[in-house]
């Protein structure tokens, strides 16, 4: 039976003000676009994202367009062709706060960490002092790490890359480093050629770099690669995994023009379009005419310039192409441009079809 002493309900206490509701919604519309920080995923709206990069400083150049603050790059070359020299030049350049011309370096001196897992002391020496005598002089905050070789510096050879982890991490907190260069990544991991080898290796990297917001240069070899053809990101070991979580890379090649020329050439870039591709590669000489080893820059070139002929008869069909260009009735540089080669290397051709005509 029904209660006669239960009152009506009131349904006007639902209703809201709409100076209530108003600022409801704008309380609920704010927490939305506060960053979801409570869980793995830190949730932002694209807008808030591009705000907050717009409070932070543009990214300066280290070395040029290939190397910018903030980024992990991978300079990659086969061996013995310099990269360890080329490191330290860059190195040298920012712990001074010159630029290696023609390529600017846009930041203060500032302090840098070389971790060398390549040469000795006495290799080193050899190559910043004039027969052994008149060492050059780096800056006191550019810093050298090593494998300490002391006995009491003891670690366990399966756990050596948690141990090498673990110590670069101090050093970067101890030297007060935002410049990390490693000479080379294959130290620290064991194998990077296969992608799931290469997959733990940078994501250790990319976490280093983010927690102590690090500009990181790692060197990497490449393996045996055919020398007449073009570099590319195939030509890094583990390629496909340690470039997909890179932020840049470059690559050294060697001339087949001279033994002591280099060039350098482009390969990943993302806070710059690519300036020195394959139209475009950097020619340097190794020189030293005193007391420092380093890459004297000569100019631009096409890296098809560069390369190992084929054979006789790819070269025997570059040189039919030039003469058929040159009865069209185009320049040296004309064809070259077309080619892909230099205009001397034209001449060069035309000439070797001249004489045997």
């Amino acid at each position: 039976m029904e209660n006669l002493n239960e009152q009506p309900y009131d349904w006007r206490k639902l209703m809201v003000a709409p100076e209530e509701l108003k600022a409801e919604c704008s309380r609920l519309e704010t927490q939305m676009q506060q960053p979801r920080t409570d869980g793995m995923l830190r949730i932002r709206t694209f807008n808030n994202c591009i705000e907050e990069a717009a409070s932070r400083p543009v990214p300066q150049m280290l070395f040029g367009k290939f190397w910018y603050e903030g980024e992990l790059c991978i300079l990659f070359a086969d061996s013995n062709l310099g990269k360890s020299v080329l490191a330290i030049q860059i190195g040298n350049s920012i712990s001074t706060g010159t630029s290696i011309e023609p390529f600017t370096y846009e930041g203060d001196k500032q302090p840098v960490l070389y971790c060398d897992f390549e040469l000795n002391d006495k290799q080193l020496e050899a190559r910043y002092t004039h027969d052994w005598q008149k060492h050059y002089r780096f800056e006191e905050h550019f810093y050298r790490a090593d494998l300490n070789p002391d006995p009491s510096a003891s670690y366990n050879e399966n756990e050596l890359e948690v141990y090498l982890y673990r110590a670069l991490e101090e050093a970067i907190i101890q030297y007060d480093t935002r410049i990390l260069i490693i000479d080379n990544i294959t130290y620290m991991r064991s194998e990077t050629e296969q992608a799931r080898d290469a997959l733990p290796l940078m994501k250790q990297l990319k976490s280093l770099k983010n927690k102590y917001n690090l500009s990181i240069l790692a060197l990497a070899h490449t393996p045996k690669r055919d020398k007449s053809r073009p570099i590319t990101s195939n030509d890094l070991q583990g390629s496909k995994m340690l470039m997909n979580f890179c932020d840049s890379s470059f690559a050294i090649g060697d001339s087949n023009n001279s033994p002591d020329t280099r060039y350098i050439k482009q390969i990943k870039q993302r806070n710059t379009e690519q300036v020195y591709g394959d139209k475009n590669v950097c020619v340097f000489d190794l020189h030293k005419p005193d007391n420092f080893l380093h890459y004297a820059f000569k100019g631009y070139s096409s890296e098809n310039e560069h390369l190992r002929a084929k054979d006789d008869n790819e070269r025997n069909q570059l040189a039919a192409d030039a003469a058929e260009l040159r009865k069209q009735g185009l320049t040296l540089r004309q064809i070259g441009y077309q080619l892909g080669i230099s205009f001397s290397k034209v001449n060069r051709l035309l000439k070797s079809m001249d004489d045997r005509s």
